[in-house]
């Protein structure tokens, strides 16, 4: 009986420890390089500066890759909300799809894009946006259509700030009614 029992134990101690897995021997087979880093659902980030909301980006899929570039996916829905130095919203971006590359400080969206500036209730709607950190721009080459209490503008390209107070198209198109709008040309 001692015999079947050192036996036993024996060979459960062999079968134990030849389970022990290889991590190198697993990262070959299962490593896929363009399989993000990691995976994310509902991610809501604020980011500071000192100590004051900039940019508040949410998202129900996140795909993190770090790689050369530090790049970023926002899937299924992104929304990106533009503070004021007095941390109130004034400006939100959505998109269904997006990008943030970290070491370049830049994004772009795409796909039922609108930018809403919310004090003065005008709406930019487009199928791709950038943005660039450093200074706050954003612009499209795409097709615009701009939405005001006042008129609605189109155009190809546009340029404005992050807060949506003033733009530029670059390639103006249709016509307004000035004697009804309370656009001011000087802008």
């Amino acid at each position: 009986m001692k015999l079947v029992i050192l036996v036993f134990t024996s060979f459960l101690l062999y079968s134990i420890s030849s389970c022990v897995n290889d991590l190198d021997e697993i990262e070959k087979v299962t490593y896929n390089e363009k399989t993000p880093n990691e995976v994310i659902q509902d991610i809501d980030v604020i980011y500071l500066d000192s100590g004051k909301a900039k940019i508040e980006v949410i998202s129900k899929i996140t795909e993190i890759e770090r790689k050369k570039e530090s790049i970023t996916k926002l899937k299924d829905k992104v929304q990106v909300n533009f503070y004021s130095s007095k941390g109130e919203i004034v400006s939100v971006l959505t998109a269904l799809y997006g990008e943030i590359n970290f070491t370049k400080g830049e994004m772009f969206v795409q796909d039922s894009v609108k930018l809403y500036n919310i004090k003065k209730k005008q709406s930019l709607e487009t199928e791709r946006l950038d943005w660039r950190q450093k200074d706050s721009l954003i612009y499209t080459l795409s097709k615009v259509t701009i939405k005001t209490p006042e008129a609605i503008l189109y155009g190809t390209g546009i340029k404005t700030k992050q807060d949506f107070t003033y733009y530029q198209f670059l390639k103006p198109k249709g016509k307004i009614d000035l004697k009804k709008s309370n656009l001011k040309l000087d802008e």
